[in-house]
């Protein structure tokens, strides 16, 4: 089912309130129009960065090692997380719903593994996330070839993180509307909360 197919599906069962996120969101497109930057980017960027921030507090003030996983990088890459994000978005292609599914697959991982997300991590974390999402609601989608090059990396490293966040997962992909809905709402609520308001200058953004 395409992203699109499914937001109409979850718009029509659960009403005004959830298509209310998903345009607040930006995740309907029409075709033919002109890509734009989605809120949703902004918004998922913040709560990450927010994250990582409490994440790195916490590991500095502690006597917690972080150890070393596949998704830990040398050192942090010189993007932000929202320009990266805004880069996977722009050249991958992919629904905007995508972005709502690496959320949750994130979370998800996190929750079953050790992983802490840190700025080591955070950058390949997103972009196999985004990938399997893409992979898994969108109705077209490229090879791990060109999104290696999306994301800075070569493809057998990312042929290896989709594997590791796939089998972390246990291959359990699906996500329920209510799920959606709610991760949707979550994204709205707390995006906001943490940009201060300032997401809904992005809503408009056009991508060159």
């Amino acid at each position: 089912m395409s992203s699109l197919a499914l937001k109409s599906a979850v718009a029509d069962e659960n009403g005004s309130s959830s298509s209310d996120d998903y345009v607040a969101l930006g995740l309907y497109e029409a075709r033919g129009e002109r890509r734009r930057e989605p809120r949703v980017l902004s918004l998922l960027s913040a709560l990450l960065e927010r994250s990582v921030r409490k994440n790195e507090r916490m590991v500095e003030t502690s006597r917690y090692k972080d150890r070393a996983t596949l998704f830990h990088g040398v050192s942090a890459p010189s993007l932000t997380i929202h320009q990266y994000v805004v880069r996977i978005f722009k050249y991958s292609r992919c629904s905007p719903s995508c972005f709502v599914l690496a959320q949750v697959y994130i979370d998800r991982f996190i929750r079953c593994t050790a992983l802490i997300l840190t700025s080591l991590t955070v950058h390949r974390l997103l972009i196999a996330a985004v990938v399997v999402a893409a992979k898994f609601i969108d109705d077209s989608f490229f090879n791990n070839a060109y999104y290696a090059r999306v994301g800075g990396v070569s493809t057998a490293e990312l042929n290896k993180l989709e594997m590791k966040l796939l089998f972390g997962l246990d291959f359990r992909l699906h996500v329920t509307v209510d799920t959606f809905d709610d991760y949707c709402s979550t994204l709205r609520r707390d995006g906001v909360a943490v940009t201060g308001g300032f997401g809904d200058r992005r809503i408009g953004t056009e991508l060159h």
